[in-house]
């Protein structure tokens, strides 16, 4: 991907718009070998998954390049707005990162965000001088109040985690995007490498994944589809594709065929 079509939240430019997990692989070791196959430049670390009590310890950190890599923490398990602001407060305090995946969830069964708890936690998070994504509904007026409350980017599910269903409301996507003046990434959902091709085609800034790839039969093949899945439709919206018709149109001219 060119400099000039970089994904770049709060300032900062990432070459990949793929972003990944570090949840449900069978080793670490799979894990970093995805990883590299994806192309992604930022990966989400749950602050809860992480040793920071005792470096001595082998941890998921030691598996990723944050040389090369950015660590984007998240608050994942977290049902209150009191306690997802606690735990970024401890991954920024490790030394994990002043970004923020923010999750705050409503529904133990769905995993839906608690939209309310998760505008207050992101007032608070940026006033303390957090870059805050937060994951939410396909909502677009919750999306601009979290765009209003100074979130660097949001994050809309496209269908409950770890589903793999894909996108269930697209034109819900498309509204975000459209009024949106910040990057929307696609969070929560994708199940194969075309439901990350649409997201990008629909205009998505980014595809964040973690259960597709993790879950497929050959973690490091999904890996790599992802990575081409998420170019190709972003070249796809770039160019922009051909408008609908209801008829036929003949790609070779008529005129002068004689019959």
């Amino acid at each position: 991907m060119s400099q000039m079509d970089a994904l770049v939240i709060a300032g900062r430019q990432f070459t990949s718009r793929l972003i990944v997990g570090t949840g449900k692989y069978s080793s670490f070791a799979v894990m970093q070998r995805a990883h590299e196959a994806s192309g992604a430049d930022m990966v989400t670390v749950a602050v809860r998954r992480v040793n920071i009590s005792d470096r001595s310890k082998e941890s998921l950190l030691d598996y990723i390049d944050t040389s090369r890599i950015a660590l984007l923490p998240n608050t994942a398990g977290c049902y209150t707005a009191d306690d997802a602001v606690r735990t970024a407060r401890l991954g920024r305090e490790a030394g994990l990162s002043n970004w923020v995946k923010l999750e705050v969830i409503g529904d133990e069964r769905t995993l839906f965000p608690d939209n309310e708890q998760l505008l207050e936690a992101t007032r608070i998070l940026v006033k303390e001088g957090f870059v805050v994504l937060p994951y939410t509904t396909d909502d677009p007026v919750v999306c601009r109040k979290l765009e209003d409350a100074g979130a660097a980017a949001v994050m809309p599910l496209g269908a409950p985690i770890g589903s793999g269903l894909g996108i269930q409301n697209i034109n819900n996507i498309r509204i975000i995007r459209e009024f949106s003046r910040v990057p929307v990434i696609l969070d929560a959902g994708v199940g194969t490498a075309s439901d990350a091709t649409i997201a990008m085609e629909l205009g998505a800034d980014g595809v964040l994944m973690n259960t597709a790839i993790a879950e497929a039969q050959d973690p490091l093949a999904m890996a790599e589809s992802m990575k081409l899945a998420v170019q190709a439709g972003r070249l796809a919206y770039r160019a922009g594709r051909m408008g609908k018709r209801a008829y036929a149109s003949a790609s070779s001219p008529l005129v002068g065929v004689v019959r």
